[in-house]
């Protein structure tokens, strides 16, 4: 089978979405499967005189003029095309009549630009290209969605669609697993924590959704508990929002909030090995990838009680409402004895996400969109 994997501009550094494709090509290849991965190619986007500014607009006549002829080039040699994010539901167009599918991670950005989300602000050009991306979707013939929440999402911004959709989860991105003590209090140290300092950790970037200001919230509640009363925070991701730095100039536990910024992968694991717990009180989220990094590490997940994050959290996760710290905190207090069994229910929890079965799942989709589109493929 030859496969052919539409990935995102490279410029744009979206990095979870470059991990997928390149996770997909490394497994569908362990398979036996013929695997390109193919970018929309950075020609304008390469020019050194270019503003900063003005890089955003340079980048879009790379995706939108050069790449589609170069994405239908390659589309010929390939049994089925697979676009990796569904903001670039547009190259489905570039398959001709090549068997297609689309990945639908979340549809956050569209359901924002038509005033979903209050807080989430979207400029005219913006709104412009969801619209654009919603209506490619829109007509998408095959759609794997990475959870049942972003499967219901699609169902109610496009009534009929469910039959041409399925859900497949995602597996881990990297091979997270327990870091040992060394690597630990060596992350400690470069946290500025002594070996013995205790914290819990939030990972995320600074969308609306992350609820990062949320986080420190209820950091700053749960200090109040004796369980909690030396317990630090450490904030990994993107830096600090003015918001969240005003926040924590006001607090009284200011200084037990620490930033790390861009960590490393192998940081990473060491830093949820050695967490009392993952804070991950998110607003929203296509899947949550955190939870199952958190967990695949022997680290006990505190997650908001909403999908998809009990969906895949399971059994193996305290919900709290990520809209009210101070009763957030309360029950973090009191079922902070629960917390060590959840990391024998996070392991647990881990075996529905295992790359064979997602990758199975991968193979009986593409078999069947390809069996199905037999009488219509041209060379």
């Amino acid at each position: 089978m030859k496969v052919l994997l539409i990935s995102n501009y490279r410029p744009d550094k979206q990095q979870s979405m470059l991990k997928y494709a390149e996770m997909l090509q490394h497994e569908l290849r362990s398979r036996g499967c013929t695997v390109q991965v193919i970018h929309p190619p950075v020609v304008f986007g390469r020019l050194p005189f270019i503003p900063g500014p003005w890089r955003k607009w340079i980048g879009y006549i790379d995706k939108y003029l050069v790449a589609p002829a170069y994405f239908r080039r390659h589309a010929r040699r390939a049994d089925i095309i697979h676009v990796c994010d569904h903001s670039n539901a547009m190259y489905l167009r570039c398959a001709g009549k090549r068997p297609t599918l689309i990945t639908c991670h979340d549809l956050l950005a569209i359901l924002a630009a038509r005033g979903v989300y209050p807080k989430a602000k979207t400029s005219f050009t913006g709104k412009l290209l969801q619209r654009w991306i919603a209506a490619n979707l829109s007509r998408a013939d095959n759609i794997i969605c990475v959870s049942k929440k972003t499967q219901n999402d699609l169902d109610a911004l496009f009534p009929g669609i469910h039959s041409r959709t399925k859900v497949i989860h995602h597996p881990l991105n990297w091979n997270y697993s327990s870091a040992t003590p060394d690597a630990i209090t060596e992350t400690k140290k470069r946290s500025g924590l002594e070996p013995n300092a205790e914290y819990l950790l939030h990972v995320g970037g600074n969308q609306w959704y992350k609820n990062r200001l949320g986080a420190m919230q209820i950091f700053a509640a749960l200090r109040k508990y004796p369980r909690f009363r030396s317990v630090k925070l450490i904030m990994v991701g993107k830096p600090w929002t003015l918001e969240m730095r005003q926040y924590r100039a006001m607090s009284d536990v200011a200084q037990e909030m620490i930033e790390r910024i861009e960590v490393s992968n192998e940081d990473l694991r060491a830093l949820y090995s050695g967490a009392v717990a993952l804070l991950f009180p998110s607003l929203e989220e296509g899947f949550g990838w955190p939870v199952l990094e958190a967990q695949a590490c022997g680290c006990p997940v505190i997650t908001s009680n909403r999908a998809p994050m009990i969906e895949i959290a399971g059994e193996a996760a305290l919900f709290i409402d990520p809209t009210t710290p101070e009763g957030a905190a309360q029950f973090i207090s009191e079922h902070a004895q629960d917390l060590p069994l959840l990391q024998i229910a996070g392991f647990r929890n881990l075996a529905r996400f295992t790359k064979d079965k997602i990758i199975d799942s991968y193979l009986e989709l593409y078999g069947q969109v390809i069996d199905r589109n037999k009488p219509t493929m041209a060379v």
